[in-house]
């Protein structure tokens, strides 16, 4: 921790920051890398770059930041671990269906590398904040709604398990050292970058890509509810979270617009796209069916109280936004 100490890293604050952004060639790692570098931090964006997860080098385009391509189940991390203020930790595995058919490795990725990661930090920057990027995923089928942070946990594959073992590892190092940490439980997020050349990071994606290349898009059921959280108000939140003391040692939902059906979102999707476009309605596959969670959306009160975050940008807003920066730029992410 540098000496004037996190907690005193406003928002116009990060100027000569030393930050780290694991997962940071990703949809929401590299939203945070332009935030960063914009505010004036000096942001090491550490991606393994795997071909099945959102990396791409174009979304560091313009960042000025340094792309370090390594894994963090095998790389030397202690050079890249010393004399950090603050790490943003979005590292993950978050295809459902793949953590089903290969859970070792989604358990290596999601649990072992955040303690590969927990035990560099100890020795090269004790001190540094670290926000980190969990899911609601591990609350599993809702029993009432909106969730708050006290549901049951109840993680309905083995990504949620993974996800929230490796939210454990980190929550117990704040509670072992004293290490300020927060854990966001994110919903689904969307907006540029986002990995749209097929569904692994999230249905929205390809949504978005078929709508681009005038395809019809499929809605699995349609009637479950769901909250999207757009980039630019994620990105605040972990903003918010790395420099609200009251958040230290805290767990907390991130939610997003106000929850819409699957097959509003459709329509939705279609009008932010100038009317243009078409999707099918579907029975959710045999295979998919057993883990999902039905509808969904958050209760975020506790991270607004704590920070005064809300977010900023609507659904039709947000859906537009995203459609419009995509289509110049889909050649790059297919």
């Amino acid at each position: 921790m540098s000496d004037a100490g996190i907690p005193l890293m406003a928002a116009e604050g990060w100027a000569g920051r030393r930050v780290l952004v694991t997962g940071g060639a990703g949809f929401l790692g590299s939203g945070l890398c332009h935030a960063l570098a914009a505010r004036g931090a000096c942001v090491t964006a550490l991606d393994a770059m795997l071909p099945e997860g959102g990396a791409n080098r174009a979304n560091l385009a313009g960042a000025g930041v340094e792309l370090v391509e390594a894994d963090l189940r095998e790389a030397d991390l202690a050079p890249l671990t010393r004399g950090l203020d603050a790490v943003f930790n979005l590292a993950a595995q978050t295809s459902h269906a793949g953590s089903m058919a290969d859970p070792f490795a989604d358990l290596a990725i999601n649990a072992t590398a955040q303690l590969r990661l927990i035990a560099a930090l100890r020795q090269g920057s004790p001190g540094a904040v670290v926000v980190h990027a969990s899911t609601r995923q591990f609350y599993g089928r809702p029993l009432y709604l909106p969730v708050d942070e006290r549901h049951p946990l109840n993680p309905p594959d083995a990504n949620g398990v993974s996800k929230l073992a490796g939210e454990q590892y980190w929550l117990m190092e704040g509670r072992v050292t004293g290490r300020p940490v927060v854990s966001l439980r994110l919903t689904n997020c969307y907006g540029p970058r986002l990995r749209v050349k097929d569904a692994r990071q999230t249905f929205l994606g390809i949504w978005f890509r078929r709508l681009l290349e005038g395809e019809p898009f499929e809605v699995w059921g349609g009637a479950q509810l769901r909250d999207l959280a757009y980039l630019d108000d994620v990105v605040a939140a972990f903003l918010a979270a790395a420099v609200t003391p009251a958040c230290h040692g805290g767990a907390f939902n991130i939610g997003g617009a106000a929850p819409v059906s699957l097959r509003d979102l459709a329509e939705a999707a279609i009008a932010a796209h100038d009317g243009q476009g078409r999707y099918v309605v579907k029975e959710f596959p045999a295979d998919r069916a057993p883990i999902d969670i039905g509808s969904f959306h958050a209760d975020d009160t506790a991270f607004r109280k704590a920070t005064g975050w809300a977010p900023a940008v609507g659904l039709p807003e947000g859906l537009r936004r995203s459609l419009d920066w995509l289509r110049p730029r889909l050649a790059d992410y297919l």
